[in-house]
């Protein structure tokens, strides 16, 4: 199979970045055993940062962006993969190093690939993405030290992004009671929606604290980083956890060792390059116990087409929720 097919490309000349919907054929495409015809792919904050050449991400041009995509296999020389096998392949690299899922089709290694979870569609999946890996991984570690409907409130940061969304729909079915933290006051009765009880502004700019605040919240699954996690680590409960994998407020943080001596607080990174064995237990908790039910809510979905823009949306802030990118839309 050689047939052109579309895919979203991202090609730097002279240092200039320059990003296109152009027709390409397999043999362009990064080398791999399984090919995927790509039926959903999404966008995620790092994929907007690839489409502009930003952070040094990419490496090695041109690029095919998309870390993370659901489709149907074609062809495998895999034994663990055959024809027809629907499957999900998030992180590992594409999107990055190697071509991602923001095309028609996609190759990649076999040990990337995982089949669809049981009760899980192509659609509800991609939706899920890597951001929803994220925020179960997320639940997964602060349940594992301690976290539990019954210690208090979980506060959400950045609480429209595609990450912080989904944590907030998968709290709420887990019983615990969700506080959503957002500058846009026009997405209060979204967010509500989706299962916070409360929802409080950001923090302003140049807010300063003293080493420790009342104690507030029981967890707080944060994407912001920078003044708002320095924030968090002071207004914890005692024994609280909170889990950190942004930094789109900052990538320092100043704080000091009270909250961690004097009330137990456990900061927990959040890292979503995990191991095969890790990505199929948390995988498999999102399907189930940890299973979404907004999805339909939290999901916008666009055609290839309408990328370039909406990839410019997520990077000015001005997005909400999973854009979700349908291929056969």
């Amino acid at each position: 199979m050689n047939t052109s097919f579309k895919a979203f490309r991202i090609h730097a000349i002279d240092g200039v970045i320059t990003r296109k919907i152009e027709p390409i054929q397999l043999d362009l495409l990064s080398p791999g055993n399984v090919l995927i015809k790509v039926a959903f792919s999404s966008i995620n904050y790092k994929d907007a940062l690839v489409s502009k050449g930003l952070n040094n991400i990419v490496r090695a041009w041109p690029r095919v962006s998309g870390i993370d995509f659901t489709g149907t296999v074609v062809e495998s020389s895999d034994a663990r993969f055959g024809p027809g096998d629907e499957v999900l392949v998030n992180g590992c690299g594409i999107g990055v190093d190697h071509d991602g899922g923001h095309a028609e089709f996609a190759r990649v290694n076999a040990d990337w690939v995982m089949k669809l979870p049981d009760g899980l569609d192509l659609l509800e999946t991609a939706t899920i993405g890597v951001a929803g890996y994220t925020a179960g991984l997320a639940l997964d570690l602060m349940e594992l030290n301690g976290l539990s409907p019954q210690n208090g409130p979980v506060l959400v940061t950045g609480a429209t992004g595609g990450v912080a969304t989904i944590a907030i729909d998968m709290l709420a079915q887990r019983g615990y009671q969700v506080t959503a933290m957002s500058g846009k006051s026009n997405e209060v009765e979204y967010l509500k929606n989706l299962g916070a009880s409360e929802v409080i502004e950001r923090l302003s700019s140049g807010s300063t604290f003293k080493p420790l605040e009342k104690a507030q919240w029981a967890g707080a699954i944060d994407s912001v980083g920078g003044s708002t996690l320095s924030w968090l680590t002071r207004v914890m409960q005692v024994n609280g956890v909170i889990a950190a994998f942004g930094n789109a407020g900052g990538a320092e943080l100043e704080t000091t060792v009270l909250p961690f001596i004097l009330r137990g607080v456990r900061l927990i990174g959040v890292n979503a390059g995990s191991p095969m064995d890790i990505r199929q237990k948390i995988w498999s908790k999102i399907a189930n116990e940890y299973r979404p039910i907004h999805l339909k809510e939290i999901a916008n979905v666009i055609k290839l087409e309408e990328l370039g823009h909406h990839m410019d949306l997520t990077l000015a802030g001005e997005s909400k929720g999973r854009i979700v990118i349908d291929m056969g839309k």
